[in-house]
């Protein structure tokens, strides 16, 4: 009876972890459907062991599905099958929409911009300019050109450096510009005079009257030169155009004298006055200019002479003759406005 108590106990121990091991494999995770049923196979014992590797069909596969997290399966899915098994479960991995997008073209999306962009600039009419250096803009052309024009300027005048007598006058100034910077002139000036203060006060203080002359007319032959040329802004809204010039020639004009006692007679000078001046002019359009200036007048001028009687110069031509001289600078200060002839002009240099 000893062996076959051993037998039957070494029966009862492979039996036992047959059965262990099956369980552990045959073991289904939770939510699986059930592992169908096989034919069993007598063993010793009378247990039924499962096989250790399943078909198909079998419970002990692993599958892939949305069990653990409740999701429940999509539309169409299938039971999750074994190893082998061709239909896709409810477990299965799907790929999102932005990923299953065809890949853009760089290339295809460059070449419909510019066509797009050749479809609108074709819409207006197209014009090819030929380009060229001189096309290339460094520095702005002047807004006003004064070359082969002609200056007609009116002005007034008053003197500044004779506090006996101010001189006033009115003339004009006519002048073709051969460059735009150099110009020859003609001008001529009517005066009038008034008494100043100081006049009747020298008078009446060291009782003797002021030996005086006043200027009746005068002429001239002018030279015009412009250094200077520039632009500024009136409030940041206008850009106004001005230059600065000088002025220098020659001419003739006549001075009266005027006699101390009304008795006598006064005669005239002929006067040689060379002149010299500087002034600016500002653009205001393209035939209209505005102009101020200072003008010297030089020349050496004849006075009353001092003895004068009734038994002394008492006739003009003695006093003349007689006459006391002294340089003068006659410094005159002008106002005037121009206007350019032809009224318009052409560019004929490059830029």
């Amino acid at each position: 009876m000893k062996p076959l108590r051993m037998r039957a106990s070494k029966s009862l121990l492979f039996v036992t972890l047959a059965l262990m091991a099956s369980t552990a494999l045959a073991a289904p995770k939770k939510g699986a459907p059930p592992p169908s049923k096989g034919t069993p196979s007598k063993g010793k014992g009378g247990s039924t062991p499962a096989p250790a590797g399943g078909s198909g069909a079998a419970g002990g596969e692993v599958e892939m599905d949305g069990g653990d997290s409740g999701a429940k399966p999509k539309a169409g899915g299938g039971a999750g099958s074994g190893a082998g098994g061709g239909s896709a479960g409810g477990g299965e991995i799907e790929m999102d929409d932005e990923q299953n997008k065809a890949p853009t073209d760089l290339a295809a999306d460059l070449a419909a911009s510019d066509a797009q962009q050749a479809a609108a600039a074709k819409q207006g009419p197209t014009v090819k300019t030929p380009l060229s250096w001189k096309d290339i803009v460094v520095v702005i052309r002047k807004p006003f050109l004064k070359v082969r024009r002609t200056e007609l300027n009116p002005f007034v005048g008053t003197s500044m450096n004779d506090n006996m007598v101010r001189s006033y006058s009115m003339g004009g100034e006519l002048a073709y510009y051969l460059t735009d910077v150099l110009a020859i002139g003609i001008e001529g000036n009517y005066y009038q005079h008034v008494f100043n203060e100081p006049f009747d006060l020298v008078a009446r203080q060291a009782r003797r009257l002021p030996t005086v002359n006043q200027y009746n007319w005068s002429g001239a032959l002018d030279f015009h030169y412009v250094p200077v040329y520039g632009k500024f802004a009136v409030l940041d809204h206008r850009l106004i155009t001005w230059e600065a010039f000088f002025v220098a020639g020659i001419g003739a004009g006549q001075s009266e004298v005027i006699p101390r006692d009304t008795k006598f007679p006064g005669f005239t000078n002929f006067l040689i006055q060379p002149n010299v001046g500087a002034g600016m002019r500002f653009f205001l359009a393209k035939w209209v200019t505005l102009n101020f200036g200072i003008r010297d007048y030089v020349f050496y001028d004849h006075f009353e002479p001092v003895d004068r009687s009734t038994t002394m110069n008492a006739s003009a031509a003695d006093a003349a003759a007689h006459a006391d001289g002294a340089l003068i600078n006659n410094i005159m200060f002008q106002i005037g406005v121009s206007f350019w002839l032809p009224t318009s002009f052409e560019y004929t240099t490059f830029r």
